[in-house]
């Protein structure tokens, strides 16, 4: 029986040699037991608490659906996963396409020692995650460090969760404190930095987040008991995600907040700390989501031209909002510099999609015309792709057919010889060419009623473009988040017309720029070179 071995260990703290004493176990096993090995997969330093992110499982599976083998071995089922669901899904799906699951320690597996062993798995992890819960609180009442690197300090050698002081950032971070509590804001703290091309704790800039924080989870520069001499732990516990894998912090209560003195590592007065932090109370406030004012029509879509991130409210002037990039705003990095006034904004977006709607049916039409070229391109992508598949599988049939007559002893080698060399040539060159084939899109069509739906959005958002009054009506919100993705503010000079571009969703559904993809100067669309379809007046 055609077998293939997968192995796998956890933590990059292991040895890469566990990997080959998996395997060589599995071969030993293999050839106690007559079974051919044709291939083996391995993930290494991969957690077994999740399939996401281990490739070499992926492969495998995905050559299990290609019928590469009969039988996949492994030292232990603890190697494929140690999550009850992940290892029961792992299990339904081999057995569904025929292939046994073996175990070295454990003989084929079925039904009951899945169920067992995916709960021993996960009783494992939990107990895991308690002693190395136990084991950072002993750290804790040891008075060294159990968190990651701590700006303004640097782990000293040899000596595991002891710290020392960085003079070059602690300088920095008194820097930070001082111009805090002489009235400077984090966003200016961040932006001066960046300017001085200051290194951050992470990343390329400073952000004013970085000195801020947050009040709930207590981080934050500003918020760091340890730079007044006193180490907390265990103000946050990390679960993952099951449906990405990744890791997600989530706060505890301060009565599971474990702390103790560490007096060598303060960096700033006790004085300048509270003064801080009293500063940070109370400019804190209540949470933003509970007293956000009602959204703006281009809330969310707005996005700056230079860096690609959001616009979002610089300031009030005469009761009018005015808007500026988030990325030149919160730490000064952007080039983008120009402050715009919101009001403006909208309405040279409401005028030059009024001018881009205009003949909403030629629109329509166009999208319809576009997806039958598209459907008649994919078939014949799709055509060619099936060919060479067909004969792909028939080649690799014919290959194993002969294969395994020699090995049954039906067949001699002088026989097989000449035949396998062809096949595995044709069969190299066939998988080039797969490879390198055009596929074919991935939405080759709309379906009439999305057509018909796209007809309507464009009539809708007409209609509520009409109206002179846009303030408090919710309709031109809900018509134009239907149809644009984002709106582009390109950089301009001060006191140039406003640059603006849009960009609708429909480019998403079909693969396509279709509408609207237009520049609008001060309330003046201008069309893109190539846009498609060509309405009348642009």
């Amino acid at each position: 029986m055609r077998t293939a071995i997968y192995a796998r260990f956890s933590t990059e703290l292991q040895q890469e040699r566990s990997i080959e004493d998996q395997v060589a176990l599995c071969r030993a096993y293999a050839a106690k037991n007559g079974l051919d090995v044709v291939g083996t997969f391995d993930d290494r330093a991969r957690s077994g608490a999740s399939i996401l992110g281990r490739d070499g499982l992926m492969r495998m599976m995905d050559a299990a659906r290609d019928g590469a083998f009969d039988v996949i071995l492994v030292e232990a089922l603890d190697r494929l996963s140690r999550d009850q669901e992940d290892l029961a899904g792992l299990w339904k799906r081999l057995n569904f396409l025929g292939i046994e699951l073996r175990a070295v320690h454990d003989g084929k597996a079925d039904q009951i020692q899945i169920g067992i062993r995916g709960l021993v798995g996960a009783l494992y992890l939990q107990d895991l995650a308690h002693k190395v819960r136990r084991g950072m609180s002993g750290v804790i009442r040891d008075g060294r460090h159990a968190g990651g690197r701590a700006y303004g300090y640097r782990p000293m050698p040899g000596k595991p969760g002891e710290l020392q002081i960085d003079e070059d950032e602690a300088a920095i971070v008194r820097e930070i404190f001082e111009s805090y509590v002489g009235g400077k804001t984090p966003r200016e703290i961040a932006a001066r930095l960046n300017a001085r091309k200051v290194s951050p704790p992470r990343g390329r800039y400073w952000a004013a987040s970085t000195l801020n924080g947050s009040l709930t989870r207590h981080n934050g520069i500003i918020l760091n008991d340890l730079y007044a001499g006193r180490i907390i732990w265990n103000k946050v516990r990390m679960i993952k995600d099951p449906d990405t894998g990744k890791r997600v912090s989530r706060p505890n209560p301060q009565s599971e907040w474990q702390s103790i003195d560490a007096p060598h590592l303060r960096i700033v007065s006790q004085d300048l700390f509270e003064q801080a932090g009293a500063i940070k109370q109370e400019r804190g406030g209540p949470v933003p989501n509970q007293t956000r004012k009602p959204k703006r029509v281009l809330s969310g879509l707005l996005k700056c031209g230079c860096c690609g991130a959001g616009m979002s409210v610089k300031d009030t002037r005469k009761g009018r909002q005015r808007i500026q990039c988030t990325q030149m705003k919160e730490t000064g990095a952007c080039d983008h510099r120009r402050v715009y006034d919101l009001d403006t904004i909208e309405r040279t977006v409401f005028d030059g999609l009024k001018a881009n709607l205009t003949t909403p049916d030629l629109i329509a039409a166009y999208v319809e015309t576009y997806n039958e070229e598209r459907k008649r391109l994919a078939a014949s992508l799709i055509a060619n792709r099936s060919r060479i598949e067909k004969r792909l599988a028939r080649v690799k049939r014919e290959f194993d057919r002969i294969f395994q007559s020699y090995v049954k002893g039906f067949s001699e080698e002088a026989e097989v010889r000449e035949p396998l060399a062809e096949l595995r040539a044709e069969r190299k060159q066939l998988e080039a060419d797969l490879a390198s084939a055009e596929k074919p899109p991935e939405t080759v069509a709309l379906h009439p009623t999305a057509l018909a739906r796209y007809r309507q959005q464009v009539e809708d958002l007409q209609k509520a473009l009409s109206s002179e009054s846009l303030g408090d009506d919710r309709e031109p919100i809900r018509a134009l988040r239907e149809l644009v993705a984002s709106i582009i503010v390109l950089p301009t000079p001060p006191g140039a017309p406003i640059e603006i571009e849009v960009r609708g969703r429909l480019a998403a559904l079909i693969g396509h720029e279709v509408f609207p993809a237009a520049r609008m100067w001060g309330g003046k669309v201008v069309a893109e070179e190539g846009l498609e379809p060509p309405t009348q007046g642009l």
